[in-house]
């Protein structure tokens, strides 16, 4: 059994910036937000990065989005070259910081599987999951904005 290369999306494939705008101040338009997900442009070093481990590893995908965005994100993956992988998604009322979202998942995850990277864009949840032990990468190409910190962060929305 191959090991686990997990991958964020937001922020590690799919560039964000161009939406977020609609949380940027109160109130907060979740709904305008969501909706503009499908409009993401991939970010080049995230996808080679994502080929890269899926030549040797089990792609799990595991997000923060919430759970009704399966479908516009499955078709996303599949419109910009990416592997389907296993796509672990946020339930609909759980707004637990991110940091405590995935580490959860991963300890799931890592019960079955060995994980060889866990690749995030948000400083805390690498933080929290190195302290944990994960072997985890900082997906650094694009700057960590204030505004998706939040939500992903205080909100626990994505």
């Amino acid at each position: 059994m191959r090991a686990l290369a997990v991958f964020d999306v937001d922020g590690v494939v799919a560039d964000v910036r161009h939406r977020l705008r609609h949380i940027a101040n109160r109130p907060k338009d979740w709904a305008a937000f969501f909706a503009a997900a499908d409009r993401d442009p991939a970010l080049a070093d995230g996808v080679e990065l994502v080929h890269e481990f899926t030549r040797d590893h089990d792609l799990v995908w595991l997000t923060g989005r919430p759970e009704h965005l399966r479908v516009v994100t499955e078709r996303w993956f599949a419109r910009h070259g990416l592997p389907a992988g296993r796509l672990l998604m946020r339930p609909a009322h759980d707004r637990r910081p991110a940091r405590d979202y995935k580490a959860d998942r991963l300890h799931g995850l890592a019960a079955d599987r060995t994980i060889a990277v866990v690749v995030d864009d948000d400083p805390d949840v690498v933080r929290r999951l190195k302290r944990d032990g994960f072997p985890v990468r900082l997906a650094d190409w694009v700057p960590h904005e204030k505004t998706l910190r939040q939500a992903q962060e205080r909100d626990g929305r994505t």
